[in-house]
């Protein structure tokens, strides 16, 4: 996996060192010398991920990455620090200035490398969400984004069979999260299954395989996008770079500090809240693009490509497919006479009455103003004007509310119906020949149901 990587250091020859090192596996490496430069670099070329200096003269690494993170263009990028410093109170001030990851000089190439892969593992899944979320924020379909960086109350599972460790884990996290154990991995991989935002697995277990857990949770589709935090002991380090390597997104070490375990959870939790945030953004995307967001039937757009796909399907030998297009009657009426809003109530209450007299299977459509279209794949002419004619009398049958129900008014629909007829038919005939029949209706004293056939 190629990325592009912005590598700041006051000091030329550690950033040429790294650069040297980077280029060699085959990524694009940027370089600067300073904090300013790095903000102004970052939120231009967008790198993939930022290996950030900690002690630089002026802005240091610790303000540099407090400013990335707080710049909305620039707070997705993963941000390792490097430092020569290896006290708790530097890592802690980093992890709280929103550092993804820390690596200590000298630097371990093996280490440097699995970490930086697995920082660009997790952020292709977050851009693809963030290219997406975005598509749907053109389209008018995204608007609120509020709430998505909470990181307070994350669900999380600790798998570890050390009572002891599990149980300094489970108190220092109580106060923030809701944490449950689990020492049996068979149990922990089905509890993964589970909603949870982050799973902590001890990979230095006695009694279990923790690199096997990482592997199998990353290997189920259910399980494999949720947080890991590694507990591993760093001098064993082929395993620490094997946790990395098979998904684990960020390491604790041995014996766990409890204010870095609260800091890297948190970091991770909120994490997680932006990857929900986004997919859940994206579903509504998709929901909005089809659906007609006054009634709540699917839109004309949805209707077109599900139809096209029906009468192909019946022309090959497929069932048939019959449709009816309604219009109600005299609506220009209600919205002269009452306004749009009465008018949109009216459109909503038929909606509702729409899609409660059509079977599971059919497709209640609006397609603009007035005018409803009803998809119904293996119906024939006789079944559809049936259904057309139930429709119509539910309708007419008890007036629309209108103005929060001080008033009522009655309402009509003229139903034209149309089925497909052999292998030649198309959408738009079918259409037009149901539409034929709403113009016959209405000619007719409209209130009616006529059917059309070729």
């Amino acid at each position: 996996m190629t990325a592009r990587i912005l590598v700041v250091d006051d000091v030329d020859v550690n950033v040429r060192l790294l650069e040297a090192k980077l280029t060699l596996e085959y990524y694009d490496v940027l370089g600067c010398h300073d904090g300013v430069t790095a903000l102004a670099i970052a939120a231009e070329e967008q790198p993939d991920i930022i290996l950030l200096d900690v002690m630089m003269p002026g802005m240091d690494g610790f303000e540099t990455c407090r400013r990335l993170k707080a710049d909305e263009s620039t707070r997705h990028i993963p941000v390792v620090l490097v430092t020569a410093l290896d006290g708790r109170g530097d890592k802690l001030r980093g992890l709280e200035a929103g550092a993804d990851d820390f690596i200590t000089k000298p630097i371990d190439d093996l280490i440097l490398m699995a970490r930086v892969r697995s920082l660009l593992r997790l952020k292709s899944v977050m851009d693809e969400l963030r290219e997406r979320e975005e598509s749907g924020r053109r389209i008018g379909v995204d608007t609120d984004n509020g709430g998505r960086l909470r990181g307070a109350g994350g669900r999380i599972l600790v798998a570890d069979d050390n009572e002891l460790q599990a149980t300094r884990i489970v108190e220092h996290l109580a106060t923030d999260h809701r944490p449950v154990v689990e020492g049996d991995p068979a149990e922990a991989l089905i509890a993964a299954r589970s909603p949870i935002d982050l799973m902590i697995i001890n990979v230095s277990s006695s009694g279990f395989d923790g690199l096997r857990l990482i592997a199998q949770v990353r290997s189920s589709d259910v399980s494999r996008r949720v947080p890991i935090l590694a507990v591993v002991d760093p001098a064993d380090r082929p395993r620490l770079v094997k946790a990395l390597e098979l998904g684990a997104n960020d390491i604790l070490a041995k014996p766990v500090d409890t204010e870095e375990l609260a800091a890297r959870a948190r970091l991770q939790v909120r994490r997680k809240r932006y990857t929900d945030y986004l997919k859940q953004k994206l579903d509504y995307s998709l929901e909005m693009a089809v659906t007609d967001a006054l009634t709540g039937l699917h839109n004309r757009r949805y209707m077109a490509s599900q139809l096209d796909a029906m009468v192909k399907r019946a022309g090959q030998g497929g069932s048939e497919v019959a449709v009816l297009v309604m219009d109600i009657d005299h609506f220009k009426a209600v919205n002269d006479g009452f306004g749009h809003d009465a008018g949109d109530e009216v459109l909503r209450e038929f909606g509702v009455r729409l899609a409660t007299n059509v079977r599971a299977i059919d497709l209640p459509c609006r397609v603009g103003g007035e005018e409803f279209v009803v998809i119904m794949p293996g119906t024939n002419l006789e079944d559809a004007v049936r259904i057309a004619d139930r429709i119509r009398r539910d309708v007419a049958a008890t007036p629309f509310p209108i103005m929060s129900g001080a008033e009522h008014l009655t309402i009509t629909i003229s139903i034209g119906v149309a089925v497909t007829e052999g292998g030649s038919d198309s959408p738009e005939a079918l259409l037009k020949r149901a539409d034929e029949g709403v113009y016959e209706a209405k000619a007719h004293g409209r209130n009616k149901v006529i059917s059309r056939v070729a």
